[in-house]
């Protein structure tokens, strides 16, 4: 395969890539071309919602091609387009052959929640100051560890539980809503939680969760969202902030009294919009920030 490589700005990228899609490109990607520097920009967006912006002031847009031939075609059809003006063509490169399961393997590193508990990869070893952790590998469903929403999710979990270990299950009964790969549910689990509900709307999800509970030798109860049923001590929700609106209602009559409510997958800017959404039934708070996105809980 081939890669065609452009720089366009801001204001071509939408033409140019409809036009790479039209040309039979296997693909079609676009990154900021100033990623890694001082002038990086972070644009963040949300599935089924528009995007805030369709690329960066100066993007580097790929298109894959099946052969040299294809990618130089399209190459010369672009340049003489007007909508190409302003873009510059950087070339057409092989992509050389990888072991991809390898490469896909390095990409995924053990990640520290704290400094005693870790998410390790099936592939890496234990470190050594691991008194807690998650063997998790890249799955189809959402949830490494790797993302600050993860990250936060966590952290408030190993907060809570280590802090109230004495009293057996900190955490209560705990209900993990969309949970993907079950890891907020399994770290749960790891701080003392003996009753715990994960679920989700994907089936693959549910049997994500479930796979990854037993390879971690934690027990709970896996399914789509008709399972999660009664009060919780602990519930917790990363998804993102549009249906997290919408399940205002459902999640706030799942809490306990006395009991947390715990939600991540917001931006910082969607804080006011959150808090307006469940004032009607609990007070929410910002109680972690990492990256962009913020972690938002509240006890009844």
């Amino acid at each position: 395969m081939f890669e065609l490589s452009l720089m366009c700005p801001e204001d071509r990228i939408e033409a140019v890539s409809d036009a790479l899609d039209a040309l039979d490109a296997l693909s079609v990607s676009v990154e900021d071309a100033d990623a890694q520097t001082d002038a990086e920009q972070a644009l963040f967006g949300e599935p089924g919602m528009p995007p805030p912006k369709d690329g960066w002031q100066r993007s580097r847009v790929v298109a894959l091609f099946p052969s040299e031939v294809a990618a130089r075609e399209a190459q010369q059809l672009l340049v003489v387009q007007d909508f190409f003006a302003g873009c510059q063509v950087l070339g057409v490169a092989a992509v050389p052959d990888q072991d991809w399961v390898r490469l896909t393997q390095s990409q995924f590193a053990p990640v520290d929640i704290t400094p005693d508990f870790w998410i390790v990869p099936t592939w890496h070893e234990l470190p050594a100051q691991a008194v807690r952790s998650i063997r998790l590998d890249p799955g189809l469903a959402f949830g490494t560890g790797t993302h600050p929403t993860t990250r936060m999710c966590l952290r408030w979990i190993a907060g809570h539980g280590a802090t109230g270990a004495a009293q057996g299950n900190p955490l209560g009964r705990v209900l993990d809503y969309g949970c993907g790969s079950g890891i907020l549910a399994i770290g749960a689990a790891k701080f003392g939680a003996t009753d715990i509900d994960a679920v989700d709307i994907d089936p693959a999800a549910v049997e994500s969760t479930a796979q990854n509970a037993q390879a971690n030798d934690v027990q709970l109860n896996a399914g789509l969202p008709d399972k999660a049923n009664g009060e919780y001590q602990t519930v917790l929700a990363n998804i993102l902030a549009t249906p997290l609106r919408v399940l205002a209602p459902l999640l706030c009559a799942h809490v306990a009294a006395g009991g947390h409510l715990v939600l991540a997958g917001i931006l910082e800017r969607q804080a006011d919009e959150l808090k307006e959404a469940y004032a009607p039934w609990l007070q929410l708070q910002v109680s972690d920030a990492e990256d962009g996105w913020i972690l938002m809980t509240a006890k009844r």
